[in-house]
């Protein structure tokens, strides 16, 4: 049973990817994050040193400490951020329970640098359908949660990128970008080494819609309809953005947990089984 301060591996698992997820900080060592590169998805590389920065933008935020074992490290970290006024737990067991109970871990050497605040930055073209509102989806709940998207005119989307150091994509010729059959959600997935079974049959459902293959998930003409409805809706592309978030966030918990489930009318009358 985890510390009262502590949660355990598989009780995080339940929250990555969703918008309940708090704050994930990962502490290790640079010998041990050297070892082992790969991070529980969202978490950000954090030192002692940068507490104080760090913690006068976590107010209204739970966060969580991750170091290598769970022990004096990110303990140590969430008692200092407990301080400070913040929630704070630690992950019990740290980043090796992690690994070994065979949990999602992305590779953060694929992704863009991080500015002075934190964030990664991307970049992409204006008016968004599916792709370009999926692939922010999956960077804000899987690599990070505070990305910054820049929506401007196709001409114009590898300068502003050079300019502005944001990463492209979803536009022809760059890393992030469809690949053969693939669309550039699956491109992330691929690049980054992010493998659970819910967003891969999330990523079939982007796919389909997003390329008119709607034969490769009954829910990609679904998708495909809700997202072209979505963008003639809002004008704004952040806007449209945020809206998008809930739908994503929607069809990855459908695809987690509630696929076995079905709905009719009437339902079951009181004192009957469904």
């Amino acid at each position: 049973m985890p510390a009262p301060d502590a949660i355990s591996p598989d009780k995080l698992a339940k929250l990555i990817g969703t918008p309940r997820c708090p704050v994930l900080i990962d502490m290790r060592e640079e010998d041990d994050f050297t070892l082992d590169r790969r991070m529980v998805p969202g978490a950000r590389r954090l030192d002692a040193a940068s507490l104080p920065v760090f913690a006068e933008g976590a107010h209204g935020h739970a966060v969580i400490a991750i170091c290598r074992s769970g022990h004096a490290i990110s303990q140590g970290a969430a008692a200092w951020l407990r301080t400070a006024g913040i929630r704070a737990e630690y992950l019990e067991g740290g980043h090796a329970a992690w690994t070994e109970a065979g949990l999602p871990t992305v590779d953060p050497t694929r992704l863009p640098g991080r500015d002075a605040e934190g964030r990664t930055a991307w970049v992409t073209r204006a008016r968004p359908k599916i792709d370009r509102i999926a692939c922010p989806w999956l960077i804000r709940r899987f690599f990070d949660p505070g990305a910054v998207f820049l929506f401007v005119a196709p001409s114009e989307v590898e300068t502003v990128g050079r300019r502005f150091g944001a990463a492209p994509f979803d536009i022809e010729g760059t890393f992030w970008s469809h690949r053969d059959q693939l669309c550039s959600f699956d491109v992330m997935l691929a690049e980054t080494g992010l493998s659970i079974p819910a967003l891969d049959r999330v990523a079939r459902i982007v796919r389909g819609a997003d390329t008119a293959r709607l034969d490769l998930e009954p829910e990609a003409a679904g998708l495909l309809a809700i997202s072209l409805g979505l963008s003639r809706v809002h004008s704004d592309d952040l806007e449209q953005l945020e809206a998008g978030m809930a739908i994503y966030d929607a069809l990855y918990r459908w695809a987690r947990d509630a696929t076995s489930e079905t709905h009719n009318w009437p339902g079951a009358k009181p004192g009957t089984s469904k």
